[in-house]
């Protein structure tokens, strides 16, 4: 007999491939051509606004949705012609999870344990392993329900370790937690990387995911608008800055001249300067108003170009993109699905 037409053959590319993702929700278009790479060992930031996708295109990913459109491979296998090899290869951390009265921490991962097929002494030492690793070992027989948030997100995270995935896709793990715990929680990222996993996570907290992530990928109203570092984003030829300049006693003249010059705007100031956005922030345009500044007579003390933080980059990208921001695209009448898909 013949071999399946979609058995995977040798992966030697990404871990991850998505390819054209499409979902529909009735007449929302809720996930519009996604596509995307993830190679061994990456940790991807997957960023967006509430709704505008996120949870979608993992559930998508990890076979708990099936697409209407599009692919997804995950070492080399068909989501949804191999759920069962993507799954055994996938470990799914959603953002929030069912609790049981009467049940202990380490009964709830035994519990889930059995589940993933592990038997007798086995099945203790993973238990307990995982247990270690997660920092849940003193809880383990605090009742599960009684949980603080930062607890029961390790917990989560626990469960999701267990069967020892190749990837991780974690659904916004850090959100609700205090101080503290996310701290724990990105230390816990970075000893995973460094065991060589490939971790997939969703936020809208964008500060967090800069310090974890090796690459981020922004989506908005169902669609991707930046795949790369938050460098990339936030450093682009031609892409606006913001300048703080402080003088030695801020001119009254200066607010004026500046309204002549075209792409400077004043959006703050205080006594001692004013922070400028230079639409154009280049090196040479930079230079060009400091020679300009001069020239005027304005008792410039200090100018540096201001780090640009990820969420005003993030801002700006959405509203540079060609769809709205205020609104998700919606498909009058969804196209015929594939299989009689609805």
């Amino acid at each position: 007999m013949n071999a399946p037409a979609n058995k995977p053959p040798a992966n030697n590319g990404p871990l991850v491939e998505v390819r054209g993702l499409t979902k529909y929700f009735g007449k929302l278009l809720a996930v519009n051509q996604v596509s995307f790479d993830i190679h061994r060992g990456q940790v991807i930031g997957f960023i967006g606004e509430n709704g505008a996708g996120k949870t979608t295109t993992m559930r998508m990913m990890v076979s708990l949705d099936l697409p209407d459109y599009g692919s997804i491979r995950v070492n080399g296998y068909d989501a949804v012609a191999y759920p069962n090899e993507v799954r055994r290869a996938v470990g799914w951390m959603p953002d929030a999870y069912g609790t049981y009265d009467f049940m202990t921490v380490f009964e709830y991962m035994d519990f889930f344990a059995r589940a993933y097929g592990y038997k007798g002494a086995e099945r203790e030492m993973r238990v307990r392993e995982v247990m270690d690793f997660t920092d849940l070992t003193p809880l383990a027989d605090r009742p599960m329900n009684k949980l603080s948030k930062g607890m029961g997100q390790r917990l989560c995270l626990g469960r999701t370790l267990l069967p020892d995935p190749e990837v991780l896709v974690l659904d916004e793990p850090a959100a609700g937690l205090d101080p503290k715990a996310r701290i724990e929680f990105k230390n816990l990222v970075r000893l995973l990387a460094a065991q060589g996993k490939t971790l997939f996570i969703s936020s809208h907290i964008l500060s967090e995911l800069e310090q974890m992530c090796d690459s981020m990928l922004f989506i908005s109203q169902g669609r991707i608008v930046h795949h790369g570092t938050s460098e990339s984003l936030k450093v682009r030829e031609g892409h606006p800055g913001v300048v703080r300049i402080e003088f030695d006693g801020l001119p009254e003249t200066f607010q004026e001249w500046t309204t002549l010059q075209p792409g400077l705007e004043i959006f703050d100031s205080d006594k001692k300067g004013v922070r400028l956005r230079m639409q154009t922030c280049t090196p040479e345009s930079r230079n060009t108003l400091l020679q300009g500044m001069i020239r005027e007579g304005f008792p410039v003390c200090e100018f540096h170009l201001e780090e640009v933080r990820l969420e005003d980059a993030f801002v700006d990208i959405l509203s540079r993109s060609s769809q709205p921001v205020g609104g998700r695209p919606v498909a009058q009448t969804p196209p015929d699905l594939p299989g009689g898909a609805s």
